[in-house]
């Protein structure tokens, strides 16, 4: 959209420089006394009134804009949610913007094509704008329903954002160690809130967020009182005593909000973890989070930046996978914490045609899943749907025959079959199209698992959509690297090492549980059943 509305012009009487010099010093006296009248203020800027209408229907839609000035500085309009650089509106928004030239992008989630262009204000103008929102997905319609597990938003502006992301499942922050939002006042009952037919939001999910990284608490009764992050002795009591509360009420769900964490070998040891944050609030809209602060730092020579830090998440829960452990990958932007709007990471949880809050969380601890911020995948392997095991008797070979759907909206060169953490087969888009979505047949002699993983081009972050992993059992043998065994067994020494380097009272209570998850890293790589 590029529009020019009319310009106001105004003839100015021929002064003499001096009588000019005089009233501009007068007048700004004056101004600085009064303050600048705001009928003036208002002749300042012009209007501009702007509608989102999805076509085919001719409705508006709530979207989320990002409107940036000649300067490239964003805009923040009066009375709409706003967030870091974007801001939503509930279908229409008239803005009072000083004159100019102004660029913008407007985005309603990932099913949607995106809108970018510019237009022009001139004083006085008063123009409106229809812009276009066209779907060329429908995930639900598939049977696959969208949500995050990192939101740290106002409760007031939910409803709002989930319409203009077009996000179905949010478990909305409310309490973590420094704050907690119930402290003085009631938990809401109930605490799910049900709206717009279909979508879902329970202000009631917390974190436990202290030096060994980040644990994420959803569909608990009640917050649990968490030690302050900056206390004293941090470490205590330990996280696995919260994880372990959590655990007593049925329902609940355990994230670990990024793999790179310190205590994720520890926690993952403990059988109380139901998913793992593979696309986290470092991967953002516009750059990647190179940091890995309260974390283990990677080898920058192998995970170079940009997107090295993404690169190291994967790989990281790839070596989980490895070990034997099977934990469904889940996503969180953190919008409200880092940059990312609303569901910029998503996870599409297979729910068929009826969703329904229990039904989200049960299918992905089940693993049926797909994760994204970007390439939206509809798999199928043999039929079967993410998470499923494939299992055959010793001696035997199982044969994987995947079936893709495949949409887009940045460009991608290649799709990829994961096999084991390893690149088993790389499909150029001719090559899918011309299968009619069927990729390479993935054979299986030995125990492992497969996923399905598409990477964009997108040189700012590290954005790809990913299956989660397909199982497979041959016999009474599992798949346990050694390699993989003995990279988290290191990682647990060297989280010890730095317990004890602090002298830390409780010292004993804290490190039990790291000698815990050391004896099992030691235990998987004695019983090793691969590289």
């Amino acid at each position: 959209m590029d529009s020019t509305p009319s310009q106001l012009t105004a003839s100015t009487p021929n002064l003499s420089v001096r009588s000019l010099l005089r009233a501009s010093w007068a007048l700004l006296l004056w101004y600085w006394f009064t303050g600048v009248p705001s009928d003036l203020q208002a002749a300042r800027e012009g209007h501009v009134t702007l509608r989102a209408i999805e076509q085919p229907g001719g409705l508006t839609v709530p979207v989320r804009m990002h409107l940036r000035d000649r300067r490239g500085r964003p805009v923040r309009p009066r009375r709409v949610p706003f967030w870091h650089d974007h801001f939503v509106f509930d279908g229409e928004l008239t803005l009072e913007l000083k004159p100019g030239r102004y660029r913008f992008e407007m985005e309603r989630g990932p099913e949607y094509r995106p809108l970018s262009g510019e237009f022009t204000i001139s004083r006085n103008s008063a123009d409106t704008h229809d812009l276009e929102m066209r779907r060329f997905v429908d995930m639900k319609k598939e049977g696959w329903w969208s949500g995050e597990l990192h939101i740290q938003r106002d409760l007031r502006e939910i409803e709002l954002l989930m319409r203009a992301e077009d996000l179905h499942v949010a478990p909305v922050i409310s309490w973590w160690n420094e704050n907690n939002l119930w402290k003085d006042r009631d938990v809401p009952t109930p605490p799910l809130v049900r709206f717009d037919n279909d979508r879902y939001y329970r202000p009631l999910a917390g974190k436990d967020a202290r030096q060994g990284g980040a644990l994420m608490y959803f569909n608990l009764p009640e917050p649990l009182e968490l030690p302050g992050s900056k206390a004293r002795f941090p470490e205590f009591p330990s996280p696995i005593k919260y994880l372990r509360t959590a655990r007593e009420h049925r329902g609940v769900h355990v994230d670990v909000e990024k793999p790179f964490w310190w205590d994720v070998p520890l926690w993952v040891t403990t059988g109380m973890v139901d998913s793992i944050g593979l696309l986290n609030n470092h991967m953002c809209r516009d750059q990647q989070n190179p940091s890995e602060a309260w974390g283990k730092p990677r080898d920058k020579l192998l995970y170079p930046n940009p997107h090295g830090n993404g690169r190291w998440s994967q790989d990281i829960y790839y070596r989980i996978l490895n070990c034997g452990l099977r934990i469904p990958p889940s996503a969180g932007s953190a919008s409200g914490v880092s940059p990312n709007p609303l569901g910029y990471n998503r996870v599409y949880v297979y729910c068929g045609e009826r969703l329904t809050w229990r039904r989200w969380w049960d299918g992905l601890r089940a693993g049926r899943v797909v994760v994204t911020n970007g390439p939206l995948l509809r798999p199928r392997v043999n039929g079967q749907l993410p998470g499923h095991v494939f299992q055959a008797a010793a001696g035997e070979t199982v044969q994987l025959r995947t079936s893709l759907k495949l949409s887009l909206r940045d460009k991608v060169e290649y799709l990829e079959v994961i096999k084991n953490g390893e690149v088993a087969h790389e499909v150029r888009l001719d090559q899918y199209a011309r299968s009619g979505g069927r990729l390479p047949t993935l054979d299986f002699q030995e125990s492992g698992w497969m996923l399905i993983r598409a990477v964009t081009t997108y040189g700012k972050s590290y954005r790809l959509g990913s299956t989660g992993p397909y199982y497979v059992e041959i016999g009474e043998r599992p798949r346990i690297s050694r390699g993989s065994a003995q990279f988290f067994l290191d990682w647990v020494e060297q989280r010890i090492g730095q317990i004890e380097a602090q002298r830390l009272a409780n010292a004993a209570a804290i490190l039990d549980h790291h000698q815990q998850a050391r004896r099992f890293w030691k235990t998987l790589v004695d019983q090793a059943t691969a590289d």
